[in-house]
């Protein structure tokens, strides 16, 4: 029999060129080198233990009860839409039609493929905060858009935003404001006077204004303040949040968005064409999940920052420059102490050095320089193995 191989008719590569710079995500290659050596993951940011056992229990009552256990309504089972609505009010006083503004995706990676897809046409550019989740930057260049990066810089014992530069980025094919608060990886939180003037300059501009809002739960320092609520912004913003951060069960994938009627009409024609509806029984039970009293969230607040605490004291002690965040689960430390310039380099060779795994920050970058000497490391575990962890860092300087 002969071997089947691949057709070829021409020297076109396989992979469409606008995602060919991006290769398989830095997330898969450090789980898998944390797998292959045994060491303590802290690259990818997901939880080790589960979130409360009374939502793990609500999703096994929907499946048992047939409760979206076929395709769910597209716009999201009316129950979570209704939550989710609820859920803006209650925490931010705004004010959203679940039939009509609000949106279910799976999870906020989604919500935001569908956000860039639908809003931009090859040409628009898009600004987005620098360094940046990775997500970010493929979905722009699938739509044929142009990333247009604003750099948050090293500023004392955090990073900070130059609205300087954020304005004279702004040219007139500029589309879209991306902005993530809490960001990921840095852990800044922007403050209000910082979203009054973004907001102040996306009304001057008329620009449309994607937020990426997954930790809005975790802030250690101060509190979030979703940019819809700032005059002129409600009409132009699509907010974007998920369940995996706030509840421990990121492998359900069950994220919203929520914007007025028009932004939400275009965004579903996208997202219907992706996964068309997705986690219908989990659905329900982050329903409930939503409508936990606010001891819940204090009491995760909490937690990981004391977790936050153990590792950046950790972290500190082996030699790192360590940026303590305001909010998230990741802390974003400077490698240069340690007499290192390569970011990349030590995370991949860090498994055999002490047993732990980090991410090089410089992937979140346009320009590698500005993140070279830059790791990050998620907290969202056991205190025994952040304690852990930190013991095996402490490695680094013996």
């Amino acid at each position: 029999m002969t071997p089947m191989s691949a057709p070829v008719s021409s020297d076109r590569p396989f992979l469409n060129r606008r995602l060919a710079p991006f290769g398989t995500t830095i997330f898969a290659e450090m789980s898998a080198l944390a797998a292959r050596t045994g060491a303590i993951n802290l690259g990818q940011g997901f939880p080790d233990t589960d979130g409360p056992a009374q939502i793990a229990e609500a999703a096994s009552r929907a499946v048992l009860t047939g409760l979206g256990n076929q395709y769910p309504p597209g716009p999201g089972v009316p129950e979570l839409r209704r939550a989710i609505a609820a859920h803006q009010q209650r925490f931010y006083g705004l004010g959203y039609d679940p039939d009509a503004e609000v949106l279910v995706t799976a999870g906020a990676t989604e919500a935001i493929a569908a956000s860039l897809l639908a809003l931009l046409e090859p040409g628009d550019e898009v600004i987005a905060l620098e360094p940046f989740y990775d997500s970010y930057a493929a979905c722009i260049a699938m739509a044929g858009a142009t990333r247009v990066p604003v750099t948050l810089r090293p500023h004392g014992a955090a990073f900070v935003l130059d609205l300087d530069e954020l304005r004279a980025a702004v040219t007139p094919r500029t589309r879209l404001l991306l902005l993530n608060t809490p960001h990921n990886p840095t852990g800044t939180v922007l403050t209000p006077d910082e979203l009054t003037a973004i907001a102040a300059l996306a009304v001057e501009r008329d620009l449309l204004v994607v937020t990426d809002e997954v930790y809005e739960h975790l802030v250690f320092e101060g509190s979030h303040t979703p940019l819809a609520g700032f005059p002129g912004m409600r009409e132009r913003t699509v907010t974007i949040s998920s369940a995996g951060k706030t509840f421990s069960f990121t492998g359900w994938k069950v994220g919203w968005l929520t914007a007025p009627p028009e932004l939400v009409s275009a965004v579903r024609t996208a997202k219907q064409f992706l996964t068309y509806v997705s986690s219908g029984p989990f659905q329900y039970a982050v329903a409930e999940a939503l409508d936990l009293p606010d001891a819940y969230y204090e009491s995760f607040r909490a937690d990981l920052a004391a977790k936050r605490d153990i590792l950046a004291d950790g972290l500190a002690s082996a030699g790192f420059e360590v940026f303590r965040p305001q909010g998230t689960y990741f802390i974003t430390t400077d490698i240069t102490p340690l007499g290192e310039k390569d970011g990349l380099a030590f995370c991949r060779a860090l498994p055999e050095r002490c047993g732990v795994v980090a991410i090089p920050n410089q992937v979140f970058y346009d320009d590698k320089t500005a993140g070279a000497t830059q790791v990050r490391w998620a907290f969202c575990k056991r205190t025994t193995v952040l304690r852990e962890a930190a013991d095996r860092l402490g490695r680094l300087g013996r």
